[in-house]
């Protein structure tokens, strides 16, 4: 598993840095508590500190991949035009 020997070489490292990732579909484990951790949405890496309640869900629930733009907002944008 690529993602965990990243997190095993952080672990042992005194300073944290961020650890870049596109497996959305990784599992989180005990040992990424504490670390941060970029996952690709994709388009781009958006950083998230992992926690203890996250333990056991996958890396891809926290980065959403779509963005929500209401209905009601094009239509009030569209009418606004001369």
């Amino acid at each position: 598993h690529h993602l965990l020997a990243k997190i095993e070489k952080v672990n042992t490292k005194e300073e944290k840095e961020t650890i870049v990732t596109w497996s959305r579909a990784s599992s989180i484990l005990p040992t990424m508590v504490g670390h941060t951790i970029a996952i690709h949405n994709g388009k781009e890496h958006i950083p998230i500190y992992i926690t203890n309640p996250m333990v056991g869900r996958k890396l891809g629930e926290f980065v959403p991949t779509r963005h929500f733009t209401s209905y009601e907002n094009a239509r009030k944008d569209t009418q606004s035009r001369p």
